[in-house]
Protein backbone atom coordinates (compact mmCIF):
# COMPACT_ATOMS: atom_id res chain seq x y z
CA UNK A 1 0.00 0.00 0.00
CA UNK A 2 1.44 3.70 -0.37
CA UNK A 3 0.53 6.28 2.16
CA UNK A 4 0.46 10.09 1.51
CA UNK A 5 -1.02 13.39 1.90
CA UNK A 6 -3.13 13.88 -0.99
CA UNK A 7 -1.19 15.81 -3.49
CA UNK A 8 2.07 14.36 -3.48
CA UNK A 9 2.10 12.45 -6.24
CA UNK A 10 -0.50 9.46 -6.16
CA UNK A 11 -2.62 10.43 -8.78
CA UNK A 12 0.36 11.15 -11.33
CA UNK A 13 1.63 7.45 -10.00
CA UNK A 14 -1.52 5.76 -10.77
CA UNK A 15 -1.85 7.59 -15.12
CA UNK A 16 1.58 6.46 -15.13
CA UNK A 17 0.47 2.67 -14.18
CA UNK A 18 -2.59 2.71 -16.01
CA UNK A 19 -1.65 4.71 -19.29
CA UNK A 20 -3.59 7.69 -18.71
CA UNK A 21 -0.03 10.20 -18.22
CA UNK A 22 3.33 9.73 -20.52
CA UNK A 23 6.00 8.10 -18.24
CA UNK A 24 8.52 10.64 -18.66
CA UNK A 25 11.56 8.95 -17.03
CA UNK A 26 12.03 5.73 -15.59
CA UNK A 27 10.36 2.17 -16.11
CA UNK A 28 7.48 -0.17 -15.17
CA UNK A 29 8.03 -3.46 -15.70
CA UNK A 30 5.01 -5.60 -15.21
CA UNK A 31 6.63 -9.26 -15.87
CA UNK A 32 9.42 -8.18 -16.88
CA UNK A 33 8.29 -6.02 -19.53
CA UNK A 34 7.52 -2.61 -19.97
CA UNK A 35 4.12 -1.45 -19.88
CA UNK A 36 4.97 2.31 -19.75
CA UNK A 37 3.89 4.51 -22.02
CA UNK A 38 0.96 2.14 -23.61
CA UNK A 39 -2.54 2.89 -24.37
CA UNK A 40 -5.07 2.00 -21.46
CA UNK A 41 -6.50 -0.82 -23.78
CA UNK A 42 -2.73 -2.25 -24.47
CA UNK A 43 -2.45 -2.09 -20.85
CA UNK A 44 -6.06 -3.70 -19.56
CA UNK A 45 -4.80 -5.94 -21.85
CA UNK A 46 -1.70 -7.02 -20.07
CA UNK A 47 -4.15 -7.52 -17.05
CA UNK A 48 -4.10 -4.39 -15.29
CA UNK A 49 -7.40 -3.55 -13.92
CA UNK A 50 -8.15 -0.14 -12.31
CA UNK A 51 -10.27 1.29 -9.78
CA UNK A 52 -9.77 4.89 -10.10
CA UNK A 53 -10.24 7.54 -7.20
CA UNK A 54 -13.35 9.53 -9.05
CA UNK A 55 -15.66 6.63 -9.22
CA UNK A 56 -18.29 9.10 -11.01
CA UNK A 57 -16.03 10.55 -13.39
CA UNK A 58 -13.13 8.08 -14.12
CA UNK A 59 -14.29 4.61 -13.35
CA UNK A 60 -18.11 4.64 -14.87
CA UNK A 61 -20.26 6.29 -17.44
CA UNK A 62 -23.43 7.72 -15.54
CA UNK A 63 -25.65 7.58 -18.53
CA UNK A 64 -24.56 4.14 -19.15
CA UNK A 65 -26.51 1.31 -18.02
CA UNK A 66 -24.94 -1.10 -15.50
CA UNK A 67 -24.64 -3.59 -18.05
CA UNK A 68 -23.09 -1.20 -20.39
CA UNK A 69 -20.59 0.00 -17.52
CA UNK A 70 -19.80 -3.39 -16.78
CA UNK A 71 -18.18 -4.19 -20.30
CA UNK A 72 -16.90 -0.77 -20.97
CA UNK A 73 -13.43 -2.54 -21.52
CA UNK A 74 -14.44 -5.91 -23.11
CA UNK A 75 -17.47 -4.83 -25.38
CA UNK A 76 -15.27 -5.56 -28.62
CA UNK A 77 -14.04 -9.10 -27.63
CA UNK A 78 -15.66 -12.53 -27.30
CA UNK A 79 -17.63 -13.76 -25.90
CA UNK A 80 -19.80 -10.10 -25.99
CA UNK A 81 -19.04 -9.67 -29.60
CA UNK A 82 -19.18 -11.46 -33.00
CA UNK A 83 -17.29 -9.13 -35.61
CA UNK A 84 -19.02 -6.46 -35.10
CA UNK A 85 -21.98 -7.02 -33.90
CA UNK A 86 -22.64 -6.91 -29.65
CA UNK A 87 -24.39 -9.83 -28.42
CA UNK A 88 -26.72 -8.13 -25.83
CA UNK A 89 -27.57 -11.27 -24.24
CA UNK A 90 -24.34 -12.30 -23.51
CA UNK A 91 -23.77 -8.67 -22.34
CA UNK A 92 -26.69 -9.25 -20.19
CA UNK A 93 -26.21 -12.88 -18.74
CA UNK A 94 -22.38 -11.38 -17.66
CA UNK A 95 -23.87 -8.13 -15.96
CA UNK A 96 -26.76 -10.13 -14.03
CA UNK A 97 -24.11 -12.37 -12.45
CA UNK A 98 -21.71 -10.06 -11.39
CA UNK A 99 -24.34 -8.03 -10.05
CA UNK A 100 -25.39 -10.82 -8.06
CA UNK A 101 -21.65 -12.12 -6.78
CA UNK A 102 -20.69 -8.25 -5.89
CA UNK A 103 -24.09 -7.35 -3.83
CA UNK A 104 -24.80 -4.37 -6.35
CA UNK A 105 -28.47 -3.50 -5.04
CA UNK A 106 -30.79 -2.46 -8.04
CA UNK A 107 -33.71 -3.37 -9.57
CA UNK A 108 -32.15 -4.13 -13.08
CA UNK A 109 -28.98 -4.08 -15.21
CA UNK A 110 -31.00 -1.87 -17.32
CA UNK A 111 -30.54 0.95 -15.10
CA UNK A 112 -28.11 4.00 -15.28
CA UNK A 113 -24.89 4.02 -13.33
CA UNK A 114 -25.88 6.97 -11.79
CA UNK A 115 -28.84 5.81 -10.47
CA UNK A 116 -26.92 4.09 -7.84
CA UNK A 117 -25.65 4.63 -4.29
CA UNK A 118 -22.19 6.01 -4.17
CA UNK A 119 -21.27 2.19 -2.35
CA UNK A 120 -23.32 0.60 -5.72
CA UNK A 121 -21.10 2.19 -7.75
CA UNK A 122 -18.05 1.07 -6.09
CA UNK A 123 -18.98 -2.48 -6.30
CA UNK A 124 -19.82 -2.37 -9.82
CA UNK A 125 -16.63 -0.97 -10.51
CA UNK A 126 -14.85 -3.85 -8.31
CA UNK A 127 -17.14 -6.19 -10.12
CA UNK A 128 -16.10 -5.06 -13.88
CA UNK A 129 -12.37 -4.64 -12.40
CA UNK A 130 -11.85 -8.14 -10.14
CA UNK A 131 -13.78 -10.07 -12.67
CA UNK A 132 -11.38 -9.88 -15.34
CA UNK A 133 -8.73 -12.11 -13.17
CA UNK A 134 -6.20 -9.04 -13.39
CA UNK A 135 -2.35 -9.92 -12.34
CA UNK A 136 -2.28 -6.26 -10.94
CA UNK A 137 -5.10 -4.32 -9.33
CA UNK A 138 -4.33 -0.34 -9.26
CA UNK A 139 -7.04 0.83 -6.43
CA UNK A 140 -7.45 4.09 -5.64
CA UNK A 141 -9.24 5.33 -2.27
CA UNK A 142 -11.26 2.63 -2.49
CA UNK A 143 -13.74 3.60 0.18
CA UNK A 144 -13.79 7.21 0.23
CA UNK A 145 -17.65 8.43 0.93
CA UNK A 146 -18.68 4.92 1.58
CA UNK A 147 -20.95 3.73 4.55
CA UNK A 148 -19.40 1.11 6.73
CA UNK A 149 -21.47 -1.33 5.21
CA UNK A 150 -19.73 -1.55 1.88
CA UNK A 151 -16.67 -0.12 3.29
CA UNK A 152 -16.22 -3.62 5.07
CA UNK A 153 -17.17 -5.54 1.34
CA UNK A 154 -14.71 -3.53 -0.26
CA UNK A 155 -12.01 -4.40 2.60
CA UNK A 156 -13.31 -8.46 2.03
CA UNK A 157 -12.92 -8.16 -1.38
CA UNK A 158 -9.39 -6.63 -1.63
CA UNK A 159 -8.38 -9.23 0.76
CA UNK A 160 -9.74 -12.28 -0.93
CA UNK A 161 -8.04 -11.31 -3.86
CA UNK A 162 -5.08 -10.77 -1.90
CA UNK A 163 -4.89 -14.14 -0.29
CA UNK A 164 -5.33 -15.40 -4.03
CA UNK A 165 -2.25 -14.12 -5.05
CA UNK A 166 -3.04 -11.45 -6.91
CA UNK A 167 -0.95 -8.27 -7.06
CA UNK A 168 -2.89 -5.46 -5.73
CA UNK A 169 -1.04 -1.17 -5.45
CA UNK A 170 -3.29 0.49 -2.57
CA UNK A 171 -3.39 3.94 -2.35
CA UNK A 172 -5.35 5.51 0.29
CA UNK A 173 -5.61 8.70 2.76
CA UNK A 174 -6.80 6.61 5.23
CA UNK A 175 -4.04 5.26 7.17
CA UNK A 176 -6.36 2.78 8.76
CA UNK A 177 -6.86 1.05 5.92
CA UNK A 178 -3.65 0.93 4.58
CA UNK A 179 -1.81 -0.67 7.73
CA UNK A 180 -5.33 -3.41 7.69
CA UNK A 181 -4.77 -4.22 4.15
CA UNK A 182 -1.24 -4.05 3.44
CA UNK A 183 1.96 -6.64 3.12
CA UNK A 184 4.33 -3.57 2.64
CA UNK A 185 3.63 0.19 3.50
CA UNK A 186 5.29 2.53 1.24
CA UNK A 187 4.85 6.40 2.13
CA UNK A 188 5.10 9.12 -0.90
CA UNK A 189 6.25 12.49 -0.54
CA UNK A 190 6.50 14.92 -3.00
CA UNK A 191 6.32 12.38 -5.90
CA UNK A 192 9.22 10.61 -4.46
CA UNK A 193 9.42 7.52 -1.75
CA UNK A 194 10.67 8.65 1.59
CA UNK A 195 10.15 5.14 3.00
CA UNK A 196 8.95 1.87 3.55
CA UNK A 197 8.14 -0.85 6.30
CA UNK A 198 5.95 -3.65 6.99
CA UNK A 199 2.72 -3.49 8.96
CA UNK A 200 3.95 -4.81 11.98
CA UNK A 201 7.19 -2.30 11.94
CA UNK A 202 4.52 0.72 11.10
CA UNK A 203 2.50 3.27 13.48
CA UNK A 204 0.46 6.19 13.00
CA UNK A 205 3.18 8.33 13.88
CA UNK A 206 5.91 7.27 11.98
CA UNK A 207 3.62 6.72 8.85
CA UNK A 208 2.15 10.53 9.70
CA UNK A 209 6.42 11.92 10.16
CA UNK A 210 7.18 10.25 6.83
CA UNK A 211 4.10 12.05 5.40
CA UNK A 212 4.79 15.49 6.05
CA UNK A 213 8.44 15.04 5.25
CA UNK A 214 9.95 15.16 8.74
CA UNK A 215 10.98 11.57 8.58
CA UNK A 216 13.11 9.88 5.34
CA UNK A 217 13.95 6.11 5.25
CA UNK A 218 16.11 4.85 2.54
CA UNK A 219 15.91 1.57 3.21
CA UNK A 220 13.14 -1.05 5.30
CA UNK A 221 14.08 -0.97 8.84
Amino acid sequence: GIAGVEGNGQSELVEVLTGLRKCTSGRVLLHGKPIANLSPRKIAERKVAHVPEDRQNRGLVLDFTLAENIVLESYYRKPFASGIRLLWNQVHAYARKLIDEFDVRTPSDDVTAGSLSGGNQQKLILAREMSRDPDLLVIAQPTRGLDVGAIEFVHRRLIEARDAGKAILLLSLELDEIMALSDRIAVIYEGEIVGEMSPAEATEEKLGLMMAGAVKMTTAS
